[in-house]
């Protein structure tokens, strides 16, 4: 894991909240002080909660959980994509569609639709398609691209949600609330830490901010990753039927044992 270094933290901006009069009363067990106007948030609270979300994500990954990365806001997208793609986690970078979570029974009848898209433009059977059909089709695609860019691989709900901007993500935190999904978010002065599970006191509309946050969180999830193939290799060395290993009764000791 990478160290939590304060000097790197200040430099990224991590410590920097909105304006006084933008801040959340919730927000106070996090809040250093008052400066200048700004919100100044209390680095040793984000330390903790970051090593404590992250340690949450290793052991829940090393269980063979799934992460939901979510970031729509313009400083987190292209962020959100490379942490979820090094860690091979789905993704949510450019809208929140309404319902992912709780009509995901819909939502994934319309990723087994986008599927079939590609598997025709793929095999070439798009281009045989009337010409109308097939600009009907590819138009669908690009608003499809759009919407399940990083979740077209998802078969089930995730298990967890990592999620840049309280504020911001609203709707993806209600449903995961409603179907008691764990969240993890990073939480600017102006937001309520209550509303999440695992809150992390940070600047969230600075993309250094934002990209020293979710890199150890990366690693965490790397680290659960590595645990869970670990476990599986032992599981294999281990026979899988002992009796197989030991030596039959002949009639006496049958007869002694009985």
């Amino acid at each position: 894991m990478m160290e939590l270094d304060y000097a790197n933290m200040i430099e990224a901006g991590v410590h920097f909240g909105h304006q006084k009069k933008r801040w959340n009363p919730k927000f106070k067990a996090y809040l250093y002080k008052h400066l200048h106007g700004i919100s100044i948030i209390d680095l040793e609270h984000t330390r903790a909660c970051l090593e404590m979300a992250a340690k949450f994500l290793t052991e829940c990954v090393k269980k063979g959980a799934h992460i939901l990365f979510v970031g729509t806001k313009q400083q987190a997208q292209e962020i959100v994509r490379e942490v979820a793609q090094a860690v091979e986690m789905p993704f949510c970078a450019n809208r929140w569609l309404g319902g992912c979570l709780t009509n995901f029974e819909t939502i994934k009848t319309s990723l087994a639709k986008y599927q079939r898209f590609l598997q025709m433009e793929e095999s070439g059977e798009l281009n045989k398609l009337p010409k109308k059909e097939g600009a009907v089709i590819r138009r669908e695609m690009v608003r499809m691209q759009r919407s399940f860019e990083g979740i077209r691989n998802l078969t089930h709900r995730p298990d967890i949600l990592v999620i840049v901007d309280a504020r911001h993500e609203t709707i993806a935190i209600r449903e995961a609330r409603r179907l008691k999904i764990p969240v993890v978010c990073i939480v600017d002065t102006n937001s309520d830490p209550t509303y999440v599970n695992f809150p992390i006191p940070a600047n969230d509309d600075s993309a250094k901010s934002i990209r020293l946050i979710l890199e150890y969180l990366k690693e965490a999830v790397a680290q659960g990753i590595e645990l869970r193939k670990l476990e599986r290799m032992s599981r294999k060395d281990i026979p899988v039927n002992v009796t197989t290993h030991t030596k039959p009764l002949d009639k006496k000791d049958a007869s002694k044992a009985t």
